[in-house]
């Protein structure tokens, strides 16, 4: 019999055969760890927690301890990320002696940042704390003293440390590609903690001055006073002048809720705008030099416009792994100890941001210009 194979297929006069192909076997996907290292959890009251515990949930992380005092606030998380009891503590020092963490990441009140290394410090573990560093300068001044005593990391975590468009921006920069930078300008804020539907245990501390040191000048003003000392390489501002605005007094009454800082350089002036009063979120970033201009519009997206050429817009490029995650990075820094040393989490350049924040507020209640 005369057989002729025609696109896989076995044919014969008066009969066709078709091939079965053999299924593979389906191979589980198992999740890549973003760092080895044991990492304790102090506080839950922060809504970025959800990050950090969502990365558990998927393998990506180790978690071995979560020091809590709230119960309720314990119970909710443990339920919504199926937490084994033998985690929870209701006390940082119970947790780090029990469970010897590498790392201990801080997800509570700013103010409440101190605690964390003055536990921590003396046991050698380095700890990261979600932006900004601390509630006071007073505050940070403390805690730089202990990590320096007794040589650990301390680091601070920014959501837009992350951004692809942010690193494409300063990359050009420091290529001299815009040539001197002339004017930085931040816009970071939104509707509001309680508009946009944060936690009431995070809105509880986020508007009391005491627990978060301002209102939206510390919480979103950070942002912009940490990416001008990273665009300038560490430089110190010589002068800030700042104004403070209250619209949302039923809201907010205790903290302002709207701050533009302008931050004086040598050679260069720097516009931080930050608010929980604006009618939808904005996370941006304007860079002017002698050459040219470039604006992060969001996360991935930017604007250039270099030496008279027409503008672009582009994607800028993905993140490199370790640096395109917190976890991964805080490894390479703890590995390092020559990483980390000064860039946008780093004890050095935040040190600076302290400072920035708090003659912003010095202006805002003398109502002048403060000269460093």
């Amino acid at each position: 019999m005369c057989l002729i194979l025609v696109s896989g297929t076995l044919m014969s006069f008066g009969q066709v055969t078709p091939v079965v192909k053999p299924v593979p076997p389906t191979i589980p996907v198992v999740p890549v760890l973003l760092s080895t290292q044991k990492i304790g959890i102090a506080g839950l009251a922060h809504d970025h927690v959800h990050n950090i515990l969502g990365d558990y949930r998927d393998g990506k992380v180790l978690i071995v301890g979560i020091a809590e005092a709230d119960k309720q606030l314990r119970a909710r998380y443990q339920k919504q990320y199926n937490l084994p009891d033998s985690i929870f503590f209701d006390d940082l020092k119970k947790m780090v002696t029990a469970k010897k963490p590498d790392v201990v990441l801080g997800y509570n009140p700013v103010a409440k940042h101190i605690d964390i290394v003055e536990v921590c410090a003396p046991l050698g573990i380095s700890v990261m704390v979600e932006k900004p560093l601390a509630a006071t300068l007073a505050q940070a001044i403390r805690m730089e003293f202990l990590a320096l005593k007794y040589y650990i990391k301390l680091m601070t975590n920014y959501e837009t440390t992350w951004y692809p468009s942010y690193q494409h921006v300063y990359n050009l920069a420091a290529k001299d590609s815009l040539g001197q930078i002339r004017k930085m300008v931040v816009h970071d804020g939104h509707q509001g903690p309680k508009e946009i539907g944060c936690s009431k245990d995070f809105t509880n501390w986020l508007t009391d001055p005491e627990l978060n040191g301002a209102g939206a000048l510390n919480d979103f003003g950070c942002y912009g006073a940490n990416l001008m000392t990273w665009l300038m390489n560490g430089q110190k501002p010589i002068a800030i002048t700042a104004v403070a605005r209250h619209f949302k007094l039923q809201t907010y009454p205790k903290v302002e809720d709207d701050a533009t800082i302008i931050v004086e350089y040598p050679t260069a002036t720097g516009i931080i705008e930050a608010s929980w009063n604006w009618p939808f979120s904005i996370k941006d970033l304007e860079v002017f030099g002698d050459e040219g201009y470039m604006h992060a519009l969001d996360k991935d997206n930017v604007t250039t416009r270099i030496d008279k050429k027409p503008m672009t817009t582009i994607i800028a490029p993905p993140l490199l792994a370790p640096n395109d995650h917190p976890i991964s990075y805080l490894q390479q820094v703890v590995n390092d100890r020559q990483r980390g040393i000064a860039d946008r989490s780093s004890l050095k350049y935040n040190m600076i941001v302290m400072q920035i924040l708090d003659a912003a507020k010095r202006s805002i209640a003398e109502n002048k210009r403060i000269v460093l």
